[in-house]
């Protein structure tokens, strides 16, 4: 069913475009609130689900578990040998990869929590650029 607005008393245009109007005014106040809690923890949730996907992928665990175990079923000593030393060297720059996959996590979840104040900032400085000017003489 199609509402035409034409149609509509001017009292409940009134109403309901207050409502509209305080709902938004709301919305923008309880913003700054969502984005340090709710959005906070979405944004940690699922990059630690990203760092175990990247885990399950680079095998880390399944490396390091198996590094005694002899590749291929050479059980001689020149294939535990070798076998050793290959995982050394894949544990190596799995984890190095992994490590950095953490620290670019880290990374954004900072630029998030700073990405406000950034915004906030320059938000300021567009509108009174003399403040950059306080902020540069302080020593």
């Amino acid at each position: 069913m199609c509402y035409n607005i034409s149609n509509m008393k001017n009292g409940d245009k009134l109403l309901y475009s207050n409502k509209i109007i305080l709902e938004f005014i709301l919305n923008i106040l309880y913003f700054p609130i969502w984005w340090f809690t709710a959005g906070l923890l979405i944004v940690i949730k699922k990059n630690i689900n990203f760092i175990q996907d990247q885990q399950k992928s680079l095998g880390v665990f399944i490396w390091v578990k198996n590094i005694f175990r002899p590749m291929y079923g050479q059980t001689d000593w020149q294939g535990r040998l070798i076998s050793f030393f290959i995982r050394i060297v894949q544990i190596f720059f799995r984890a190095l990869l992994l490590l950095f996959w953490m620290l670019a996590i880290i990374i954004i979840i900072l630029l998030w929590i700073i990405f406000p104040f950034i915004v906030f900032y320059e938000i300021i400085y567009q509108i009174y650029p003399d403040i950059a000017l306080i902020f540069s003489n302080v020593q």
